[in-house]
């Protein structure tokens, strides 16, 4: 049985994973870090490691993306996308009139993720904008801090699942202030899977350091995958951490690493006195029609 690391119980994280296997027995391992994630597979006590590397609304998760980059060497072995459906949610009753209709009057602080409750900033400032506004280490510890202060006026914004999870009440549901809220998960580990779902596709991502004296090095870089017709998914850049104004790029590219163009590519770069490090070559999964292969 795969063992999995991923954050808390209820977090968007844990709701991808189970969507991702499906019916498939698998043995989910929690922490409350990002860190301590990463470090479960990198110390062997867990398989694979699960990480939310991008947001359709926030964008790129930086820290999580510079933990892949600069402190652990973990290929990723499967790519997938999930909707990042954010709740309000509550200890039951505590936000409902005589009546039982909602009251968000009483409503002192919310609690969540800050990905999370920016993703909800809109809903926020049209129905409590009044209220504190906390952030903690995931939407799951959010829930379960309201859940262990009842009675305060605190709410949280987290998922169905975490709502499950700790026995809350769901006060409103959907309000993320976008419909097409979705994240970008990797699975990372040291070894391939098979994943009981048939795949969109093929990518491969590098990351490529540039010469310091090498005027135009990055398009001609871009100019190697370009003339080949390779297609780029993502291009983004990162401080090396290394010295003040140099960057490492991190590249996606629509194809597999056995692609005798995108070899050819990398060699060509290389060739250009380009560092090129390999983070994985692997199959990728769309929500849309891992949904409509479930049906």
């Amino acid at each position: 049985m795969k063992s999995i690391a991923v954050l808390p119980q209820g977090s968007v994280s844990h709701e991808a994973l189970l969507h991702l296997f499906g019916n498939e027995q698998i043995n989910v391992v929690h922490h409350k870090l990002i860190s301590d994630v990463f470090l479960s597979t990198v110390e062997g006590k867990t398989d694979y490691s699960v990480i939310p590397i991008e947001n359709t609304i926030e964008g790129s998760v930086s820290l999580h993306i510079d933990w892949l980059v600069n402190e652990v060497d973990l290929p990723m072995q499967a790519e997938w996308i999930y909707p990042s459906v954010q709740n309000l949610i509550s200890t039951p009753g505590e936000f409902k009139d005589a009546n039982g209709k909602r009251d968000f009057s009483g409503i002192v602080k919310i609690l969540s993720h800050p990905v999370a409750t920016a993703q909800c900033g809109q809903y926020i400032r049209e129905h409590a904008p009044w209220a504190e506004l906390e952030s903690v280490g995931s939407t799951s510890e959010a829930v379960e801090i309201v859940k262990n202060n009842p009675g305060r006026g605190w709410a949280a914004i987290g998922t169905a699942l975490g709502a499950a999870t700790h026995g809350l009440e769901i006060v409103d549901r959907k309000i993320t202030d976008h419909d097409n809220n979705y994240t970008r998960f990797v699975l990372v580990g040291h070894d391939k899977i098979q994943l009981p779902r048939k795949s969109s596709g093929n990518k491969t991502s590098v990351l490529v350091t540039l010469p310091e004296d090498f005027p135009g090095a990055l398009h001609q870089v871009l100019s190697t995958f370009a003339w080949r017709r390779l297609n780029l998914s993502r291009i983004e850049s990162r401080p090396t951490k290394k010295k003040l104004g140099t960057y490492y790029f991190y590249i996606d590219v629509l194809e597999p690493i056995e692609s005798i163009l995108l070899q050819a590519a990398i060699e060509e770069i290389e060739a250009l006195r380009c560092q090129v490090r390999i983070l994985g070559s692997y199959p990728t999964y769309t929500y849309e029609e891992e949904k409509a292969e479930v049906q």
